[in-house]
């Protein structure tokens, strides 16, 4: 026993010098890289980076280093770039000089290169995207609009709080189920009752995953993911969790093929498997079944989580700041009345209703790091010589609360969005789903989604928090590849 330890014990410190010597060695081969914090070897900077919030560690590592800059997450180097110009480069005016896909360990460690939100491939990349754009917005191959399900889910989500008798409940029990069966609808082909065990399920294992990658744990998986794979702790559950919902995907994808019709497709999945016969002569073709089960659980991931999250804070704004609320429900009383649903025309007649809404998405900042990018070449970007595959973090936060962009960058206000007479005023720093060719796919449903559901809610209840407005709490529970706000109570009161 005693030799196999000291064996153990020697082996050990083999790696570790093995280690130290690669990091070492690639940390001395900086050469034109941008300034930043000076790494440790395997530890990179995570004594800078420790505190369980990345996102404030980062910013303020650009007072000292400027608008660009690059951090060490464990061995593996990223560009940070903040600001709105600076951000605006990458996404935007050089786009394709960063148009790969980052890693983000906790998620690559199941998608691998494979699905249209993970692909680093930008031929495959551009074959998935265009077919999901296009068949998004089909929607069901043209069946319904998207509009009308959005309408239907927000009555069905009405009907449901009137239930609840104006006691006090968790809006996410609601309001993440609303979100959920939109996208069911267009990737499935149908929604689900209320009440379904399967939606409750589905909705608390996306929720807890974006919760769990979000939080400390999550964040020290994505400085070290090759120890923390084996290292006992919350960050496991991750693992688990994408596990669950991947078996979820395909046991859904399962259900369309037995039932597939390829005259009458009902949804995203049905699509995508009429488009795999008509490919399966090619044996290069990025339409498989891989790159099926892959895109569908990103797209659903992101489009239940987005809206989901977007629409519990905004509750949580709208009781925290009831004169604004007041004028929201004036502006519906105004335009829409109570007496039918609201329709996203009415968009164009609301301009505090629409600022509104538009500054709920740039104060939560629901993705302050961006999803990362790579750089596709060795390129020059601001002086600076960043080798191909690069990852890079444009910092959406930083872009959302520039003070050069927004009059009122760190308050909740809707004047961010309003010019001197009260209209509608749009600004180009309104990035919160990121900007450019990898822009999320869901972003124009999101829009409609948030102001479909928000009016309706709006047109129907007041809102009443558990506590008084002033001691509602609106900083994020945890803040990482999410935003993710703190839970409460609330209830619904009829109008």
């Amino acid at each position: 026993m005693l030799y196999f330890l000291e064996d153990v014990s020697l082996l050990m410190s083999l790696v570790s010098c093995l280690l130290l010597f690669i990091s070492c060695k690639h940390f001395w081969r900086k050469g034109n890289l941008p300034p930043g914090p000076t790494p440790l070897p395997i530890l990179g900077n995570y004594l800078q980076l420790s505190k369980g919030d990345i996102v404030t560690s980062l910013l303020k590592l650009r007072e000292k280093y400027g608008e660009v800059f690059m951090v060490y997450l464990g061995s593996r180097p990223v560009v940070v770039v903040t600001g709105y110009k600076a951000v605006k480069e990458v996404l935007v005016d050089r786009g394709d000089d960063f148009l790969g896909r980052g890693t983000v360990p906790s998620l690559t460690f199941l998608f691998k290169d494979y699905g249209v939100a993970s692909t680093s491939d930008m031929e495959i990349w551009r074959a998935l995207r265009r077919f999901s754009v296009s068949t998004m917005k089909s929607f069901g191959m043209g069946k319904r609009s998207l509009e009308d399900r959005v309408e239907e889910e927000a009555r069905c989500l009405v009907a449901k709080l009137k239930k609840t008798k104006e006691s006090l409940v968790d809006p996410q029990q609601y309001f993440g189920k609303a979100a959920c069966n939109v996208v069911f609808a267009i990737m499935f082909g149908n929604r689900h009752d209320y009440d379904d065990t399967e939606l409750l399920y589905v909705i608390d294992l996306v929720h807890k995953t974006l919760f769990l990658i979000s939080s400390r744990w999550g964040q020290l998986n994505e400085m070290f993911p090759q120890v923390m794979r084996f290292i006992p702790g919350r960050h496991q559950n991750i693992f688990v969790f994408m596990k669950e919902l991947f078996h979820f995907v395909e046991k859904r994808v399962e259900m369309n093929k037995k039932t597939l019709d390829k005259n009458n497709p009902r949804d995203y999945v049905d699509a995508f498997l009429i488009k795999m016969e008509t490919e399966n002569i090619n044996p290069t073709t990025e339409f498989h079944m891989t790159n099926l089960l892959c895109s569908t659980m990103q797209i659903f991931f992101a489009g239940v989580e987005t809206t989901g999250t977007t629409l519990i804070y905004a509750l949580l704004l709208f009781m925290k700041y009831p004169d604004i609320t007041a004028k929201v429900h004036n502006e519906i009383e105004k335009v829409i009345g109570r007496n039918r649903c609201p329709k996203i025309q009415d968009r164009s007649q609301m301009p505090f209703t629409d600022a509104v809404i538009h500054e709920i998405q740039r104060f939560i900042d629901l993705i302050p790091m961006g999803l990362p990018r790579k750089t596709t070449e060795d390129i020059t970007y601001r002086g600076y010589s960043i080798p191909k595959h690069t990852n890079v973090f444009p910092m959406l936060s930083s872009v959302l609360k520039d003070p050069v962009c927004f009059p009122y960058p760190n308050e909740f206000n809707p004047k961010n969005f309003l010019d001197e007479n009260g209209e509608f005023k749009k600004n180009d720093a309104f990035i919160p789903l990121s900007a450019g060719k990898r822009i999320c796919l869901g972003e124009s449903l999101v829009r409609i989604e948030l102001f479909i559901f928000l009016t309706t809610i709006l047109q129907n209840f007041d809102l009443k928090p558990s506590v008084t407005p002033e001691h509602l709490d609106i900083t994020p529970d945890v803040s990482g590849l999410g935003n993710i706000p703190k839970l409460f109570t609330m209830a619904f009161i009829p109008r």
